[in-house]
């Protein structure tokens, strides 16, 4: 910092901003644990999925219906005003361990 840039204004504590931002921090902690919960129950579905196409003998990757859903996750994250970029490399990230967990089940 030079002479001319002045004194730097104080940074405030999180102490400060007090019941709003308890507040806040409250609700996103309540938002990751329901994210937890939903992921959780989405792979036990995935894990049926999984056991049915072994039994099957259907391949553990469905490119088809994986396009499918990354189209249907773009237009709803759109009309939820959250980044379909994002959107779509969550997902993405989703079916990577989905695939995993099918490909052990086709294994065992």
């Amino acid at each position: 910092m030079s002479a001319d840039d002045g004194p730097s204004a104080p940074v405030p504590s999180p102490d400060s901003y007090g019941p709003e931002l308890t507040r806040l921090r409250n609700s996103i902690d309540n938002l990751d644990a329901a994210l937890v919960h939903v992921l959780a129950e989405r792979f036990k579905c995935t894990q049926d999925v999984g056991q049915l196409k072994a039994r099957h003998g259907m391949p553990p990757a469905d490119p088809a219906r994986e396009a499918q859903q990354i189209d249907r996750l773009r237009r709803l994250a759109v009309e939820a005003k959250l980044d379909p970029e994002f959107a779509e490399k969550f997902l993405n990230f989703v079916v990577a361990e989905v695939l995993r967990h099918h490909e052990a089940i086709a294994g065992s």
